[in-house]
Protein backbone atom coordinates (compact mmCIF):
# COMPACT_ATOMS: atom_id res chain seq x y z
CA UNK A 1 0.00 0.00 0.00
CA UNK A 2 1.51 3.52 -1.04
CA UNK A 3 2.00 6.01 2.59
CA UNK A 4 -1.66 8.26 1.95
CA UNK A 5 -3.84 5.21 1.10
CA UNK A 6 -5.31 5.03 5.35
CA UNK A 7 -5.37 8.98 6.44
CA UNK A 8 -3.37 7.44 10.20
CA UNK A 9 -0.59 7.97 12.30
CA UNK A 10 2.23 5.30 11.71
CA UNK A 11 4.73 4.63 14.56
CA UNK A 12 8.85 4.00 12.88
CA UNK A 13 10.97 2.53 14.55
CA UNK A 14 13.66 5.31 14.07
CA UNK A 15 15.71 7.99 14.95
CA UNK A 16 15.47 9.68 12.43
CA UNK A 17 12.89 12.96 12.42
CA UNK A 18 10.83 11.64 9.49
CA UNK A 19 10.29 13.76 6.52
CA UNK A 20 7.88 13.46 3.41
CA UNK A 21 10.40 12.28 1.16
CA UNK A 22 11.50 9.68 3.02
CA UNK A 23 9.95 6.24 1.76
CA UNK A 24 10.09 4.62 5.22
CA UNK A 25 11.29 0.70 5.61
CA UNK A 26 11.65 0.61 8.77
CA UNK A 27 9.27 -1.84 10.93
CA UNK A 28 5.28 -0.46 11.87
CA UNK A 29 3.52 -0.22 14.31
CA UNK A 30 -0.39 -0.28 13.47
CA UNK A 31 -1.64 3.02 13.74
CA UNK A 32 -2.41 4.36 17.00
CA UNK A 33 -2.60 8.16 16.71
CA UNK A 34 -3.91 11.04 14.73
CA UNK A 35 -4.24 14.46 16.71
CA UNK A 36 -2.01 16.00 19.38
CA UNK A 37 -1.02 19.58 20.93
CA UNK A 38 1.51 21.87 19.84
CA UNK A 39 2.56 24.62 22.46
CA UNK A 40 5.33 26.15 21.03
CA UNK A 41 6.52 30.30 20.89
CA UNK A 42 2.58 31.14 19.57
CA UNK A 43 0.24 29.38 21.80
CA UNK A 44 -1.05 26.11 21.30
CA UNK A 45 -2.42 24.21 18.78
CA UNK A 46 -3.75 20.79 17.52
CA UNK A 47 -1.60 18.95 15.06
CA UNK A 48 -2.49 16.03 13.49
CA UNK A 49 0.46 13.65 13.07
CA UNK A 50 1.78 11.34 10.14
CA UNK A 51 4.63 9.75 11.30
CA UNK A 52 6.26 9.38 14.85
CA UNK A 53 9.77 7.79 15.16
CA UNK A 54 11.58 7.76 18.54
CA UNK A 55 13.58 10.88 17.42
CA UNK A 56 10.95 12.99 16.28
CA UNK A 57 7.58 13.27 14.22
CA UNK A 58 5.96 14.65 11.33
CA UNK A 59 2.93 16.23 11.18
CA UNK A 60 0.28 18.81 9.67
CA UNK A 61 0.53 22.33 11.62
CA UNK A 62 -2.68 24.43 11.14
CA UNK A 63 -0.60 27.51 12.46
CA UNK A 64 2.52 29.24 11.28
CA UNK A 65 5.47 27.80 13.29
CA UNK A 66 9.37 29.25 12.22
CA UNK A 67 12.19 26.70 12.07
CA UNK A 68 14.02 26.87 15.16
CA UNK A 69 10.78 27.06 17.32
CA UNK A 70 11.11 25.51 20.85
CA UNK A 71 7.74 23.29 21.40
CA UNK A 72 6.36 20.91 23.57
CA UNK A 73 4.03 18.22 21.77
CA UNK A 74 1.68 15.91 23.87
CA UNK A 75 1.29 12.37 22.71
CA UNK A 76 -0.57 9.84 25.19
CA UNK A 77 -0.99 12.28 27.88
CA UNK A 78 3.23 12.34 28.06
CA UNK A 79 4.73 15.97 27.35
CA UNK A 80 7.56 16.09 24.82
CA UNK A 81 10.04 19.32 24.68
CA UNK A 82 11.39 19.44 21.35
CA UNK A 83 12.11 21.86 18.23
CA UNK A 84 11.17 22.52 14.58
CA UNK A 85 13.35 21.34 12.62
CA UNK A 86 11.63 21.86 8.65
CA UNK A 87 8.77 23.42 7.16
CA UNK A 88 6.92 21.90 3.95
CA UNK A 89 3.40 23.22 2.90
CA UNK A 90 1.66 23.26 5.86
CA UNK A 91 3.65 19.80 7.15
CA UNK A 92 6.39 20.53 9.72
CA UNK A 93 9.40 18.29 11.37
CA UNK A 94 10.03 18.47 15.10
CA UNK A 95 12.96 16.66 16.48
CA UNK A 96 12.80 15.51 19.90
CA UNK A 97 15.40 17.25 22.46
CA UNK A 98 16.03 13.44 23.82
CA UNK A 99 14.82 10.51 21.96
CA UNK A 100 11.53 8.57 23.60
CA UNK A 101 10.75 5.02 24.24
CA UNK A 102 8.15 4.09 21.46
CA UNK A 103 6.71 0.81 23.22
CA UNK A 104 5.98 2.92 26.24
CA UNK A 105 4.50 5.73 24.32
CA UNK A 106 2.22 2.89 22.53
CA UNK A 107 1.61 0.85 26.06
CA UNK A 108 0.03 4.25 27.27
CA UNK A 109 -2.35 3.70 24.51
CA UNK A 110 -3.81 0.14 25.49
CA UNK A 111 -7.32 1.00 26.55
CA UNK A 112 -8.21 -0.46 29.48
CA UNK A 113 -11.79 -2.17 29.70
CA UNK A 114 -14.41 0.59 30.12
CA UNK A 115 -11.57 3.61 29.34
CA UNK A 116 -11.99 5.91 26.72
CA UNK A 117 -7.70 7.44 26.20
CA UNK A 118 -9.34 11.56 26.28
CA UNK A 119 -8.19 13.84 23.29
CA UNK A 120 -5.65 16.74 23.58
CA UNK A 121 -7.12 19.87 25.07
CA UNK A 122 -6.87 23.37 23.95
CA UNK A 123 -6.40 25.92 26.63
CA UNK A 124 -8.65 28.15 25.50
CA UNK A 125 -10.12 31.32 27.38
CA UNK A 126 -13.89 32.52 25.36
CA UNK A 127 -17.82 32.46 25.96
CA UNK A 128 -20.81 29.99 25.01
CA UNK A 129 -23.91 29.72 25.01
CA UNK A 130 -25.20 26.96 26.63
CA UNK A 131 -29.19 24.82 26.37
CA UNK A 132 -30.07 22.56 28.72
CA UNK A 133 -33.27 21.61 28.43
CA UNK A 134 -35.16 25.13 27.74
CA UNK A 135 -32.78 27.46 29.93
CA UNK A 136 -29.81 28.99 28.43
CA UNK A 137 -26.58 29.45 30.02
CA UNK A 138 -23.64 31.98 29.59
CA UNK A 139 -20.38 30.39 30.33
CA UNK A 140 -17.15 30.63 30.46
CA UNK A 141 -15.17 28.07 28.20
CA UNK A 142 -12.07 26.86 29.85
CA UNK A 143 -10.20 24.21 27.43
CA UNK A 144 -12.15 22.26 24.33
CA UNK A 145 -11.08 19.18 22.28
CA UNK A 146 -12.33 17.62 19.53
CA UNK A 147 -14.55 15.21 21.75
CA UNK A 148 -15.67 17.90 24.51
CA UNK A 149 -15.18 20.80 26.76
CA UNK A 150 -15.09 22.52 30.33
CA UNK A 151 -17.15 25.24 31.26
CA UNK A 152 -18.69 27.32 34.53
CA UNK A 153 -20.59 28.68 36.14
CA UNK A 154 -23.30 25.59 35.50
CA UNK A 155 -25.66 24.19 38.51
CA UNK A 156 -25.47 20.59 39.66
CA UNK A 157 -28.51 19.49 38.66
CA UNK A 158 -27.66 19.76 34.97
CA UNK A 159 -25.31 16.68 35.74
CA UNK A 160 -26.34 13.95 33.03
CA UNK A 161 -28.22 16.33 30.88
CA UNK A 162 -28.26 17.12 27.19
CA UNK A 163 -26.71 20.48 25.65
CA UNK A 164 -26.05 22.24 23.09
CA UNK A 165 -23.03 24.56 23.09
CA UNK A 166 -23.04 27.27 20.88
CA UNK A 167 -19.34 29.28 20.76
CA UNK A 168 -18.59 32.04 18.09
CA UNK A 169 -17.50 31.24 14.56
CA UNK A 170 -17.99 27.51 15.65
CA UNK A 171 -21.53 25.44 14.36
CA UNK A 172 -23.61 24.46 17.11
CA UNK A 173 -22.44 21.02 18.73
CA UNK A 174 -24.42 18.61 20.54
CA UNK A 175 -23.27 17.06 24.10
CA UNK A 176 -23.94 15.78 27.43
CA UNK A 177 -22.83 17.19 30.24
CA UNK A 178 -20.37 13.83 32.38
CA UNK A 179 -19.06 15.29 35.36
CA UNK A 180 -19.47 18.82 37.99
CA UNK A 181 -17.45 20.03 40.23
CA UNK A 182 -17.94 23.22 41.92
CA UNK A 183 -19.81 24.91 39.50
CA UNK A 184 -17.19 23.34 36.71
CA UNK A 185 -18.74 20.87 33.94
CA UNK A 186 -17.36 18.34 31.47
CA UNK A 187 -19.31 18.15 28.49
CA UNK A 188 -18.91 14.74 25.89
CA UNK A 189 -19.83 15.94 22.62
CA UNK A 190 -22.20 13.21 21.09
CA UNK A 191 -20.30 13.23 17.54
CA UNK A 192 -16.85 14.64 17.86
CA UNK A 193 -15.48 18.26 15.76
CA UNK A 194 -13.28 17.42 12.88
CA UNK A 195 -9.40 18.61 13.05
CA UNK A 196 -10.41 21.34 10.59
CA UNK A 197 -13.50 22.50 12.16
CA UNK A 198 -11.49 23.05 15.16
CA UNK A 199 -7.87 23.81 13.99
CA UNK A 200 -10.13 26.66 11.53
CA UNK A 201 -12.05 27.88 14.78
CA UNK A 202 -8.65 28.39 16.40
CA UNK A 203 -7.03 29.88 13.79
CA UNK A 204 -9.95 32.62 13.86
CA UNK A 205 -9.32 33.32 17.16
CA UNK A 206 -5.39 33.88 16.46
CA UNK A 207 -6.44 36.54 13.71
CA UNK A 208 -8.80 38.51 15.99
CA UNK A 209 -6.18 38.47 18.86
CA UNK A 210 -3.86 40.21 16.75
CA UNK A 211 -6.45 42.29 14.96
CA UNK A 212 -7.03 43.73 18.66
CA UNK A 213 -3.58 44.23 19.67
CA UNK A 214 -2.77 45.70 16.69
CA UNK A 215 -5.66 48.48 17.30
CA UNK A 216 -4.44 48.99 20.71
CA UNK A 217 -0.72 49.42 19.58
CA UNK A 218 -2.16 52.26 17.12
Amino acid sequence: MEDGTFDSTTFSLSTAVPRPSERRNEERVAPMLRVAKLDGPSGEQLIRVRNVSAGGLMAEAGQPVSVGDEVSVELSSQKIPGSIVWIREGTIGVKFDQNIDLGELLAGRKPRHGFRSRPPRLEVSCKASLRVDKIYYTVDVHDMSLGGMKVEPIEEYCLGKKVVVVVESLRPVRGEIRWYSDRKAGIVFDEPLTFEELAEWVGKRLELASLKASYKQG
